[in-house]
């Protein structure tokens, strides 16, 4: 009988779980602000500018709504004129 033999190059490779990386409101942030620089540094073309600019402002408008959606609100309607004394 012959043996059955495995050739090490033929066997799969599994990978390792790949972990969430995240990404929070700072990288998107951080990106809007790299735009800025290199923009600012001549780092694109006059014909890429209006695409560049166009994610520039999502991101940034991404964030200030998240940042919106993250303000606690506030509760001035039930403060305000509450003059009843106990």
């Amino acid at each position: 009988m012959k043996e059955d033999k495995i050739d090490p190059t033929l066997t799969e490779e599994v990978a390792p779980p790949v972990e969430n990386p995240g990404l929070s409101l700072n990288d998107i942030t951080a990106c809007v602000s790299i735009i800025d620089i290199v923009t600012k540094r001549g780092a694109f073309e006059g014909s890429e500018l209006a695409d560049v600019g166009a994610v520039r402002n999502r991101l940034a408008a991404f964030t200030d709504a998240a940042k919106v959606a993250q303000t606690p609100p506030t509760d001035e309607a039930t403060d305000q004129g509450n003059t009843d004394a106990e």
